[in-house]
This record gives structure tokens, C-alpha cells and sequence, in this order.
């Protein structure tokens, strides 16, 4: 399998702030690459040097083989590209705003027409068609962006948080869209906050902080990273904490931590249900009582608690990228980058 994106050695800076310190990764063809990372961790500024809209300072990207300096023509005729923010004209119609994007890509009439009505009606748009966008609420505008950048059947798109603003109906409705775009072929570069959404449609993520790669993987490898299975369960007073730790101690895979606060205690286990079952016989025996109990395996958000120090939604740092920054997008003659 090929790779439809290909990113070696990136580097952008915005005055002294390095916002991609190094950057390599791979996408192949037909496939979803999640790009993970706490705010202000680069993640934008990937997605706006891929689809043209940036100039790096140092590095080689490459869109299904097309270099994004010197063919960024080429490249926005190959492209889809949803930002983190809905940028539709609030005074035309859902459907003009869709066949002004689909004529802007060099469509002819009637395909626009027809590309349009498609989309309106795979997003559940058909009956605010003829509405202007300024009467939309936030999340039909959010879904008709999307619609936008799928007007020209793009090889590649670029989904910059698509999901953000959406309901949780609507986000899954997103997810299965997403989801048929990639049956069909497309390849996706998605960043997100949603972690669940990356665990359910990414094939592979890339995890970058401050600007670094600091992690690469399935879901799966990623959460081996930090670590296995551990029992969580709470017991019904502090004083039956130290009991509950002689019990478990010989289970137990690692350090324990308890917390006489709360009255809970973490166990690091191996061996699934079968070591739940072993604890509670000993926390009977040792007649602990036990108010909730439950084998938990590590998230995504764990992975993030363990690669970067914090969770994904935390800010970490401004925007990384605007034009205020003295950087201003490369030239958009010859096709249109959404």
C-alpha cells in the first residue's frame, strides 16, 4: 500500500515560537491518521503546511506524490479541507454555498447542481437548502463545511476537530460518514479532541506535543505504552484501606495507590477477569466491604495523562498559527482549498 501523504523532517516557527519542531509521518492510501495532541500542540499548523495554506520553514511534504511548494496547484485539486471553525457565506443559501465552492473547483453547472443536492441530502440539509446560512445553527453550518469539502470527490481530506459544535446525533452520524469516505477510498488526516472518535475511526494515530512526535501506533499499541489492565474499587471506610491492600498485594502487577480521601484504591493486575474474580474471594475472606469494584483497561486519555502530562482538552498554548503572526498563506490561483 502506498502513501498518499508523506511528511519529513516539518519545521515551522512563528517569530520564537516553534510550532513544529521536526515533524515525520505517513499516511497510506485509504486509510484514517489520527493526529492527537493537546491544544497548541502543532496539530493545525500540520494540517494548514499540507493543504497549501502554509509555507515551512524547513522539511518536505508530499500529498499523493505532489510536493506542497511546488505543485500547491496540483495539491488543492486533490484536496478537501475542513478547518476547526465553520467558514461558510452567511447571506447565500445552503445549496448557492455549495455550488459556488463546487463552481470555484472548476465544475461544471450542472455537476454542481447535482454534487450539491447529494450533499445536502447525505447531511440532512435538504430542508434548509434554500435557507440562507446566517439562519443555521451552529451545527448546520458546521455540517455543511464538511459538505463543502467533499464537493470535488477529494482523494485526500484534511479534517482539522470536524466534529466540533455537533451534537452527540450528529457526531455519530459524522463518525459513520467518515467511516463509508474511507470504504470508498479516500484518506484522511484527522485531528481531534475527541478521543473516543480517534479510538473508533483512526487506523493509526500520531500523538505530537510542543511541536514533537512523541508517540506512533495503533490504538492499541498506543495504550500498551501505558500500561496494563489495573482494579479500581472503593471500600466503605478509610480504616478498611490497609486491609484491602494486604489482600490484593500479592495480585497486584505494580505499585498500588490509594487514596483515603476518597476511600479508593488502584491495583495494577494482569490476567482479565479471571483476577477479578481472585480479588473479590480475597476481599471476602478478609471481610472487606467493598462499595464498587471494576477492571478497568487503559483509554486514550490515559495515554495522554502518560505521554504528554496533561489531558487532551487542556490548553497548552495559543493557537500556533495566524496571519497575525507575520506568516501569510501561500497563493490560491488555480483551484480552491477548503
Amino acid at each position: 500500500m502506498s502513501n498518499a501523504i508523506v511528511v519529513e523532517g516539518l519545521v515551522k516557527r512563528f517569530g520564537e515560537n516553534t510550532a513544529l519542531g521536526g515533524v515525520d509521518l505517513t499516511v497510506s492510501e485509504g486509510t484514517v491518521l489520527g493526529l492527537l495532541g493537546p491544544n497548541g500542540a502543532g496539530k493545525t499548523t500540520v494540517v494548514r503546511v499540507l493543504s497549501t495554506l502554509l509555507r515551512p520553514d524547513a522539511g518536505r511534504a508530499e500529498v499523493v506524490g505532489l510536493d506542497v511548494l511546488t505543485q500547491a496547484d496540483q495539491v488543492r485539486a486533490t484536496i478537501g479541507l475542513t478547518g476547526q471553525y465553520a467558514a461558510v457565506d452567511e447571506y447565500l443559501t445552503g445549496r448557492e454555498n455549495l455550488e459556488m465552492v463546487g463552481r470555484l473547483y472548476r465544475l461544471g453547472g450542472r455537476e454542481a447542481r447535482s454534487r450539491a443536492g447529494q450533499l445536502l441530502e447525505r447531511f440532512d440539509l435538504t430542508d434548509a437548502a434554500n435557507r440562507p446560512a446566517k439562519t443555521y445553527s451552529g451545527g448546520m453550518r458546521r455540517r455543511l463545511d464538511i459538505a463543502a469539502s467533499l464537493i470535488a470527490r477529494p482523494r485526500v481530506l484534511f479534517l482539522d476537530e470536524p466534529t466540533t459544535g455537533l451534537d452527540p446525533r450528529s457526531r455519530l452520524g459524522m463518525w459513520e460518514f467518515i467511516a463509508d469516505l474511507v470504504g470508498e477510498g479516500t484518506t484522511i488526516l484527522l485531528t481531534t479532541q475527541y478521543l473516543e472518535e480517534a479510538d473508533r475511526l483512526a487506523d493509526r494515530m500520531v500523538v505530537i506535543d510542543r511541536g514533537q512526535v512523541i508517540a506512533r501506533g495503533t490504538a492499541d499499541e498506543l495504550k500498551a505504552q501505558v500500561g496494563g489492565e489495573r482494579l479500581e474499587l472503593t471500600v466503605a471506610s478509610a480504616e478498611q484501606l490497609d486491609t484491602a491492600v494486604d489482600c490484593l498485594a500479592p495480585l497486584a502487577a505494580g505499585e498500588l495507590h490509594r487514596d483515603a480521601q476518597t476511600r479508593r484504591l488502584t491495583v495494577p493486575v494482569t490476567g482479565g477477569t479471571g483476577v477479578l474474580a481472585e480479588a473479590l474471594r480475597r476481599l471476602d475472606a478478609g471481610a472487606v466491604h467493598v462499595l464498587d469494584v471494576g477492571l478497568r483497561r487503559p483509554d486514550l486519555d490515559d495515554v495522554f495523562l502518560t505521554l504528554t502530562g496533561h489531558a487532551a482538552e487542556d490548553d497548552a498554548q495559543p493557537d500556533e498559527t495566524t496571519e497575525a503572526d507575520g506568516d501569510r498563506p501561500l497563493a490560491r490561483t488555480g483551484g480552491t482549498t477548503r
